[in-house]
């Protein structure tokens, strides 16, 4: 199964600084989520952690210094010039890309506009943006971006009554929550709770980064708690985020069960087929391809298949649907055997100029040691190596080897 698994228990309600002090709280990295939020190139904007309680119990609570000058309203393109800018590794910058895409097509199909058209106001001021950077730059620290990783999540709690915003007074759980719920397949919950309990940044955080599900079978590592602002009385105002190892990687070589979710469709725009892909791994699949077939009639066509756990079966099915034109979906349950794997970040480049590359290493599930032998499989992330290209002017297959490389001279 995944390497890492995690758990976003949002049962009392999410925000984006209350999963952030969660995630920090569970070992994140700090320094690494301030120098993403500095490397937005906005003076004044910092992330600091503060040690408090609600409802008793002990939280992190994530506080956003902002610069003293009033924010301005932004668009989508905007917020996505700063995050090119940002220093975040690919997954990172992707996951904090698909946050505000979804916030964007959430606040359009509210108010009727395109998601090009949409001025952010709260969402898009200083502290979102901390939240959001922040967010991607903690998650990837912990290996929640990981290939092969996976996080779930419970209901949202969303709260009732109204909230102020830049539209005027609006009602809980306000127009873009529901939008990005219903956009997201997320569940709903505490309706009978006051105040706002879910932020529409707090519900796309989660739309991007987790697959709604229970807490999933895992040896736990850790836990972490982030606060909100309030503390109100009806019930502790918390995020919590359990991460752990999924249940077959506590051992050596897991043997688990899986599902592999099909359909054939062969009347698709085949320039659609990438956002099936990824609309498919946003659903909470491990992996997914196509394979090219001739169907009924002497059409070509394509055979998607979605390799993913029980839990995200629903998901997948609803995105394959929505994303393409089948009218059916079929399922089977395969079993598999999965290598222990480890992340190993290599420099390359010359001194002064260089850029980290993640390679991945299989290891010998018969080795006593902790950490394994390594077998003879080792792989630099793509992704990575092609920004590594890019920035430093290489091919990406300079890379690739000057990866592998670097890997076996400290192996």
């Amino acid at each position: 199964m995944a390497e890492v698994v995690a758990f976003v228990d949002a049962s009392s309600g999410v925000a984006g600084d209350m999963l952030l002090g969660a995630l920090l709280d569970a070992g994140a990295d700090l320094d690494a989520v301030r120098d993403a939020v500095a490397s937005l190139g906005i003076p004044g904007l910092s992330v600091d952690v503060v040690r408090e309680r609600r409802g008793g119990f002990a939280c992190a609570r994530v506080v956003v210094g902002a610069p003293a000058v009033p924010d301005r309203a932004r668009r989508l393109a905007d917020v996505l010039q700063l995050l090119d800018t940002a220093r975040l590794r690919p997954p990172a910058r992707r996951l904090a890309g698909e946050v505000f895409g979804l916030l964007a097509g959430a606040e359009g199909a509210v108010h009727g506009l395109a998601p090009g058209e949409v001025h952010f106001h709260e969402v898009g001021a200083f502290d979102a943006l901390a939240d959001v950077v922040g967010v991607a730059a903690a998650a990837d620290a912990l290996g929640l971006l990981d290939d092969g990783a996976a996080t779930w999540c419970s209901p949202l709690a969303v709260g009732h009554g109204t909230v102020r915003s830049a539209h005027g007074p609006l009602p809980v759980p306000g127009p873009a929550v529901l939008r990005l719920a219903a956009d997201a397949g997320l569940e709903l919950t505490g309706g009978a709770l006051e105040g706002e309990r879910t932020t529409p940044t707090g519900a796309a955080l989660v739309a991007a980064l987790a697959t709604p599900g229970a807490l999933p079978d895992m040896r736990v590592t850790a836990v972490g708690v982030g606060g909100g602002r309030r503390d109100p009385a009806d019930r502790p105002n918390l995020t919590r985020v359990v991460l752990g190892q999924a249940a077959a990687d506590a051992g050596h070589r897991g043997r688990d069960e899986v599902v592999v979710v099909e359909a054939t469709v062969d009347d698709l725009d085949p320039r659609l087929w990438p956002s099936v892909l990824t609309a498919a791994r946003a659903a909470g699949a491990w992996d997914c391809w196509t394979t090219p077939v001739i169907g009924r009639h002497g059409r070509p066509g394509q055979v998607l298949s979605v390799l993913c756990p029980e839990a995200a079966r629903e998901a997948v099915v609803q995105a394959v649907f929505r994303h393409t034109s089948t009218f059916g979906v079929r399922w089977s349950r395969w079993e598999r055997a999965t290598a222990r794997r480890r992340s190993v970040p290599v420099e390359v480049g010359p001194a002064g100029a260089t850029r980290v590359v993640t390679v991945k290493v299989a290891e010998d599930p018969d080795d006593p040691g902790d950490r394994g032998t390594p077998l003879p499989l080792a792989t630099p992330e793509l992704a990575e190596a092609e920004a590594a290209a890019a920035a430093l002017g290489w091919p990406v297959r300079a890379v690739l080897e000057a990866a592998l490389a670097a890997y076996r001279e400290r192996a």
